[in-house]
């Protein structure tokens, strides 16, 4: 039997938190500008063509079977033609058919195009290594038409937003893990030539584990030791390799991992120091923050206070309804 592979194990933690699913049903002329998110937007083109251009880059022609991924949540068009009337996403005539599921129909009496557009949080901290290297916007040109498998889950998603029936949306979601996961990882493999990194070291059958053992654990009391056995390695050799391959040794790692969990979960989650401290396997809150402003530069209780001014201005400036 073949060994799984770390990226394996980091593409089944993919689950997401929230998200919106649509079924765009458009004809010419048309334009949507949807703006930037904290979350990863992806569309399928399902009929027709349409344009893109991501921020203030180069229009590109987009046709059925394409997909387009941006894990960022950047700004971005979607056009009947590059040049032309564009309507911010947030005003259109969105038809909610059920939770969290819409449909949108729009446009002139033109051409054709029919497309599934999603926005996705991500629920497990082991994919932010992945999202962090990634671009702002990936496009795999006719996946589905030349990948079967693609083309049916766009099938898929597109017939349940159609049928609005029972339980759509927690079937688009098992759909659109599915589909995230293939887009990933046909990133990931046109990344095949890359020898240092987190995708070097994750593609690495005893690294990897111990990359992924430390995503999906960060609070474990983890020694050399204790990682070079996930690695199946000696303490000498693993620590070598390690470096070599992530760039930074183990502890370093681990530490710097640490610390972005903790400020996400300070900034975003109304998490406390003292709760950051014991997730991460701290021993005291005063440990805990010691070591934070060492790595980052900034006090966790700063970082907090950070968090609560941004929330609370998204919830003054927040349209009602």
């Amino acid at each position: 039997m073949r060994p799984r592979d770390a990226l394996s194990d980091v593409l089944a933690d993919l689950r997401f938190t929230e998200g919106s699913y649509g079924r765009c049903e458009l004809t010419a002329p048309w334009g949507i500008e949807f703006e930037p998110l904290p979350q990863a937007r992806f569309h399928l083109v399902v009929r027709g063509r349409c344009a893109l251009r991501e921020g203030t880059g180069p229009w590109r022609w987009l046709g059925a079977g394409d997909v387009v991924l941006l894990p960022h949540g950047a700004p971005h068009a979607l056009a009947s033609r590059p040049r032309g009337r564009r309507v911010p996403l947030s005003v259109m005539p969105l038809e909610e058919i059920g939770e969290r599921t819409y449909r949108l129909r729009a446009g002139g009496e033109g051409e054709p195009t029919v497309l599934v557009c999603c926005s996705v949080g991500f629920a497990q901290p082991t994919m932010q290594p992945v999202l962090a290297m990634m671009p702002r916007l990936i496009v795999l040109a006719g996946a589905a038409t030349r990948d079967p498998t693609f083309a049916a889950i766009v099938a898929a998603m597109a017939d349940e937003i159609a049928g609005e029936r029972l339980g759509s949306t927690m079937i688009m979601v098992r759909l659109a893990d599915v589909l995230i996961a293939r887009v990933i990882r046909d990133w990931a493999e046109s990344r095949r030539g890359d020898s240092r990194g987190w995708l070097a070291a994750i593609r690495d059958a005893q690294v990897g584990r111990a990359l992924v053992a430390m995503h999906r654990d960060p609070g474990a009391g983890w020694s050399l030791p204790r990682l070079a056995r996930e690695a199946r390695m000696s303490r000498s050799a693993f620590a070598e390799r390690f470096t070599s391959v992530v760039g930074v040794p183990p502890a370093r790692y681990l530490a710097a991992w640490r610390m972005q969990l903790a400020r996400d979960w300070l900034h975003g989650d109304r998490v406390s120091v003292s709760e950051a401290a014991a997730r991460l396997g701290y021993d005291s809150g005063a440990a805990f923050s010691r070591a934070f402003k060492r790595i980052t530069g900034r006090a966790p209780s700063s970082v907090r206070r950070d968090g609560r001014r941004a929330r609370a201005t998204a919830e003054l400036t927040e349209p009602p309804g």
